[in-house]
């Protein structure tokens, strides 16, 4: 379980610096841009990956989508907070936790054990408590689009990434420099459209700003797979313990740091947040 509270940290702060961004007139998608650069380096110099090994055979069909959705949805969490708000966008990011938790059961054959159905049950109540807030305007009606793909997208991607850690063929720590060296050259092309079609300006701050975002960004993936080679036989254990742990850290650093203003619902949504979590944690104790 340290790999989902390693995993866990790195996907709060990734949140905490898009939230500050803002604040330091940052260009979200240079930042996106380089943060793929800065994490694409890190796996090249922390594993050296071992490009060699690649083949016509090898899992593109998993490569492929994943270099497209990673920076493309990356953006669509920028834009759906812009017009939608944080607080929907949130709900819409967590309730993807549906695609992989279905995926599990369809697609990688896991039994679901009765304490592991009870601990998912509490969780997704815990996900409409603990994010339940009154909307501020009744036009955000008019953009559901974009809170929706955030949802399928994010759950597409738990699910490809869960497949690319149990490959045995090519080491995951070579998939992911792949992964990264596609949402580079993806998120480079947006970026590059802005700056001719757009004429946005480069800027050096978004720069310095992207290599830090890239760092935690980076870990959060890497962790994350990680958890998934540990716990090979129970994805459903990694996607939901990941999916409330990030609920309850990013709630509490939202009531401490941001002095956001949270509902007694919300409190006790936050509570069956981590009772959830050490329901799914004892669910895998007793299964080994």
């Amino acid at each position: 379980m340290i790999y989902i509270l390693l995993s866990i940290c790195c996907s709060v702060t990734v949140a905490v610096l898009l939230k500050t961004a803002r604040r330091f007139g940052i260009n979200i998608q240079q930042s996106i841009n380089w943060n793929y650069l800065s994490a694409l380096l890190l796996c090249f110099f922390s594993f050296s990956p071992n490009v060699s090994l690649l083949t016509v055979s090898s899992p593109w069909k998993l490569y492929i989508p994943l270099s497209v959705l990673l920076p493309t949805v990356f953006v669509l969490l920028a834009i759906s907070i812009r017009y939608i708000g944080i607080v929907k966008t949130d709900i819409a990011q967590r309730l993807s936790l549906f695609i992989p938790i279905l995926a599990s059961y369809f697609i990688f054959n896991e039994t679901m054990s009765s304490l592991k159905l009870i601990g998912l049950s509490v969780g997704f109540l815990a996900i409409f408590l603990t994010l339940n807030k009154k909307s501020e305007s009744t036009s955000e009606k008019n953009r559901w689009i974009f809170p929706l793909i955030v949802l399928l997208g994010f759950g597409v991607i738990d699910v490809l990434f869960k497949q690319i850690a149990i490959n045995k063929d090519i080491p995951f720590t070579t998939s992911l420099f792949i992964i990264f060296c596609g949402a580079f050259i993806i998120s480079s092309i947006i970026s590059l459209y802005s700056i001719l079609m757009k004429k946005t300006p480069l800027e050096l701050k978004s720069f310095y700003f992207g290599i830090v975002l890239g760092i935690f960004n980076f870990g959060n993936i890497l962790f994350y797979l990680k958890a998934h080679k540990a716990l090979a036989d129970n994805p459903s254990t990694v996607f939901a313990a990941m999916n409330f742990g990030v609920i309850v850290v990013g709630s509490l650093i939202g009531i401490a740091v941001f002095k956001e203003k949270i509902s007694r619902l919300n409190y006790f949504g936050i509570a069956l947040a981590l009772s959830a979590v050490v329901i799914i944690t004892l669910s895998q104790v007793y299964a080994s």
